[in-house]
């Protein structure tokens, strides 16, 4: 395990305050419930997370974190069963607003839950990415009301609805910075790590997709195919082929984009510390395995620290 000296104050002498971390979370769907456990490592480990930036589900997960509500967040979603996710999800039965998740629900859950605050009001900086697809650029959400910012950068082109801030429409972050580190380049935090669940795919994972997954993934792919442009009821050879095309093909071309992209841009803009999860660690959806996924993080967080040879920027 890393040790981490004491760090000097301004006079040059030692001082026992915590290093300071300036913290990335990338993109993930359910999987980035392991950014829980990563939080509660590296505070554990005596770090003091002093800003966040995160797209999609490191957005949800850092902004409920920035807001000091983490634990109640924790403790919410480790109770979810499989029933309890799906009774979350508000189908639109149409493509007419953007996608075929309205969002409503899951939103109001949270904000029942935890409340909502301004992002400048926050102890901690907090940034959401998201894109403006028809401006086609990057947007940084670092005020206003945090889960307009969170909804935004969670918006899954074609599943989960748009969202609109101020004349614009936004989607989900991780199209084009699926680890957000650039928000976070100019912070005066000791060290900047990054969390990611976009490495390749590991076949001895201690959570592999189960086959309950696989089925429920197929089950959405036949609904998806009915609803897609020349859908309908499929014959049974035609079968594999539409839940391929309606859902399969649809996550797995968003992971492959999100990791190479993820993988330049990490590269460009190195941080002193990545954490990084193989991205078949479970399905984009599987909420009701927080506790294991949650699980993971903290293991994959404590491992990296344990190898890692700090430098102080």
């Amino acid at each position: 395990m890393a040790v981490i000296d004491p760090l000097p104050d301004a006079a040059g002498k030692d001082s026992t305050r915590k290093p300071t971390v300036a913290l990335a979370l990338g993109a993930g769907g359910a999987k980035g419930l392991a950014h829980i456990g990563a939080i509660e490592e590296l505070e554990a480990q005596g770090f003091q997370i002093v800003a966040v930036a995160g797209c999609s589900m490191g957005a949800l997960i850092g902004g409920i974190y920035a807001m000091g509500k983490l634990d109640v967040y924790r403790d919410w979603v480790c109770s979810l069963d499989k029933f309890d996710v799906l009774k979350l999800v508000d189908w639109s039965f149409s493509f007419s607003g953007g996608g075929l998740i309205k969002g409503e629900k899951i939103i109001g859950t949270l904000l029942d839950l935890i409340g909502d605050t301004r992002i400048e009001e926050l102890p901690i900086d907090f940034t959401a990415v998201a894109t403006d697809i028809e401006r086609e650029r990057e947007v940084w959400l670092s005020r206003g009301s945090l889960f307009d910012a969170v909804r935004a950068s969670i918006a899954v082109p074609t599943l989960l609805r748009p969202h609109s801030i101020d004349g614009r429409l936004l989607v989900d972050g991780a199209l084009l910075n699926p680890v957000p580190v650039t928000p976070l380049i100019r912070d005066p935090a000791d060290y900047l790590f990054a969390v990611s669940i976009d490495g390749p795919a590991d076949t001895n994972t201690p959570i592999e997709m189960t086959a309950s997954d696989v089925s429920s993934r197929r089950r959405i792919g036949r609904w998806l195919s009915r609803w897609l442009p020349g859908g309908g009821e499929a014959k049974p050879s035609e079968l594999k082929t539409q839940e391929h095309g309606a859902l399969e093909l649809l996550v797995q071309s968003m992971d492959l984009m999100q990791a190479n992209l993820s993988r330049l841009r990490l590269a460009a803009y190195q941080p002193d510390l990545q954490v990084q999860l193989a991205r078949n660690v479970s399905s984009d959806y599987a909420f009701y395995r927080a506790h294991e996924l949650i699980e993971l993080g903290r293991e994959k967080t404590r491992s990296a620290l344990a190898t890692w040879n700090p430098s102080p920027r």
